[in-house]
């Protein structure tokens, strides 16, 4: 099984290869603070990447899933901060404006969006609720043509840089997962502030928001019914896009590392030379193969969304992996890897955040257990060589 990368492919990720090594990995130091990326992200709009997900009509490049995972792969070998706040803007909230919003509101909000104009946050995290949709307390109430929002989200990106948060939400106090919907909220609106501030191990800012009877216009609830579905839907290809940068900083690490055991002298000689060095690199290389094999395939699938089932193993194989490798590339750098002026510090700590969001291991893990368990038929062999296994799990 292979995949093909098209020339115009490979022409995309060399210039982002080239921006990214060129200039964003030097500065990548200066936004472990919590400073926002903006000088990369106007030179990455000017490329076209922030468009990726924004269809062509609203300026955007509408890409695959397969080009978008490419490209934040690419970033994040040198840049977990910048590739995660790409990631805010070829996410679920852009797939949510494009797919659901009115056409004025995708008109006046997605094209800002591809010039770094908008930044865009989601806000799913309750305090007492993060994986357990079904249990959100935050509530939109509709009162003929406004709707009254109230509530409290947690540990949401890019809320002191956002110019439109896409908040998923009970609508009328309806209990469960069907009472789930999508509502969107800009900054200034009356109700609406930003109370509280985390500073994170991966050098971004996560930060709480609340809704206190904040009234909105009527269009801005962009999902009523069947919220839950549609959030499913579109977060199979988070699955894909969170991975990539697991994958990214995995494949940073692995390079840092090999340049440095060529060059580091030990008793005399390079550690390269050292059987059991060697050792560690044919591993970390082995676990960055395997996972680019799942992710890739599991992107192949989006049509337009990924294969839930094999986006679920994707995450949690790339996720965990790049832990792994990272871990050993600090390692490899003895006391220089655990200081942060030594990139494989940066990317280190930026892979822990891959298994926490967009679905836990721990979540994942039994969603594919269970997907085996209850659909997997012997007489097709092994899981996953079969077409008609494509689409288990949905």
């Amino acid at each position: 099984m292979t995949f093909s990368i098209s020339p115009q492919q490979r022409q995309m990720i060399a210039t982002v290869r080239e921006l990214a090594q060129g200039e964003f990995k030097a500065d990548a130091i200066k936004y472990m603070d919590g400073t926002f990326p903006w000088d990369n992200m106007r030179k990455l709009a000017r490329l076209g990447v922030l468009g990726m997900s924004v269809p062509e009509e609203y300026g955007g490049m509408g890409l695959p899933v397969f080009d978008t995972a490419l490209i934040l792969e690419e970033i994040a070998k040198v840049d977990y901060v910048t590739a995660m706040a790409v990631l805010g803007e070829a996410g679920v909230q852009t797939r949510v404006i494009a797919a659901y919003a009115p056409e004025e509101i995708k008109r006046r909000i997605l094209p800002k969006v591809c010039t770094a104009e908008c930044i865009l946050a989601i806000c799913m995290t309750e305090p007492h609720a993060g994986t357990d949709v079904a249990n959100y307390r935050t509530n939109a109430q509709v009162k003929g043509d406004r709707v009254v929002l109230n509530g409290t989200k947690t540990l949401i990106s890019r809320a002191a840089e956002a110019g439109l948060f896409v908040v998923f939400t009970r609508i009328d106090g309806k209990p469960g997962r069907e009472g789930i919907g999508c509502i969107l909220v800009e900054p200034g609106a009356k109700g609406f502030a930003v109370t509280g501030t985390y500073h994170t191990m991966g050098g971004e800012n996560l930060h709480e928001v609340q809704f206190n009877d904040c009234e909105l216009p009527l269009e801005n609830l962009v999902i009523r019914e069947d919220g839950f579905r549609k959030l499913l839907t579109a977060f199979n290809t988070q699955r894909c896009l969170n991975p990539s940068i697991s994958l990214g900083l995995a494949e940073g690490a692995f390079d840092e590392a090999v340049g440095y055991v060529r060059d580091r002298k030990l008793f005399g000689k390079a550690l390269s030379e050292s059987q059991g060095v060697r050792w560690k690199l044919a591993d970390m290389y082995k676990d960055i193969e395997a996972g680019r094999g799942l992710l890739y395939r599991a992107c192949a699938t989006a049509d337009p969304f990924p294969d839930p089932f094999l986006s679920a193993v994707a995450k949690v194989f790339c996720n965990e992996m790049s832990i792994r490798v990272t871990s050993e590339a600090v390692q490899l750098h003895g006391g220089y890897g655990f200081t942060d002026e030594y990139l494989v510090s940066r990317l280190y700590r930026g892979a822990r955040y891959g298994s926490l969001g967009g679905g836990a291991s721990e979540t994942l893990r039994d969603l594919v257990g269970r997907t085996i368990v209850s659909d997997l038929q012997s007489a097709y062999g092994i899981l996953g060589l079969s077409d008609d296994l494509m689409a288990i799990g949905e």
